[in-house]
């Protein structure tokens, strides 16, 4: 039996603290990477200028190269200093193969989404946090069978969702660095990256908040 487990991170304890510093109003949202050995992140809520200068400050920060503009998001790949940056946070959250699946950053903290193999899993990557001293907040546990194969379920993924969700599974897009960009992803479904970054961002709601959501209750670590 799989977890899923939604946690909330300071910044200040893991990633881009001093880049929250200078742009506040900043939200950050974890793509997947282009150039699949660097993060990319979609950035809104600030200017071009404004997150630029962010970044140039920020320690943890060597080098971040904006690669899309639109109206009202930037999408920059980053690359951080070694040991520094969501490279390190991913360290203690998936070095025992848990998956992530969404991570986004406002208000000065990162909220993440990640699926491992049983609860001891988790527990272990919960302490290595603590271990480290990020005041980590687990805010909602749910141990659920694979809802990929399960027969029972009265809320069920979409085709077009689970079909995205297993072509991730087998090209290695959920693995730390990614097997497979998202852009790649959807040359090989036959479909635009805005359309599979939609069926992603559709099939994690239903998977945790309808699919996995054993009788409408919350569990927390014991």
């Amino acid at each position: 039996m799989s977890t899923i487990a939604d946690l909330r991170l300071p910044a200040a304890d893991t990633a881009l603290a001093a880049t929250f510093e200078r742009a506040p109003e900043a939200t950050f949202e974890l793509e997947s990477s282009v150039s699949k050995t660097r993060p990319s992140l979609w950035v809104s809520g600030v200017d071009p200028e404004t997150v630029a200068a962010a970044f140039e400050a920020d320690p943890s920060v060597e080098t971040a190269e904006l690669l899309v503009e639109t109206g009202s998001r930037l999408l920059y790949d980053v690359t951080f200093s070694e040991g520094a940056g969501t490279d390190r946070l991913w360290d203690d959250l998936l070095a025992d193969g848990g998956s992530l699946l969404e991570a986004r950053a406002s208000d000065g903290w990162w909220q993440v989404t990640v699926r491992y193999r049983d609860r001891d899993t988790l527990c272990d990557a919960y302490d290595r946090l603590l271990e480290r001293g990020v005041n980590a907040d687990l805010r909602r546990v749910t141990d659920v069978t694979d809802a990929l194969d399960a027969e029972d379920h009265q809320t069920r993924l979409t085709p077009e969702q689970r079909e995205a969700l297993e072509a991730a599974l087998e090209y290695g897009y959920f693995e730390i660095p990614r097997g497979v960009s998202m852009e790649e992803l959807a040359e090989e479904l036959g479909i635009s990256h805005q359309a599979l970054s939609e069926r992603f961002r559709r099939a994690y709601e239903t998977l945790v908040d309808a699919e996995l959501q054993p009788a409408g209750e919350e569990s927390r670590l014991d």
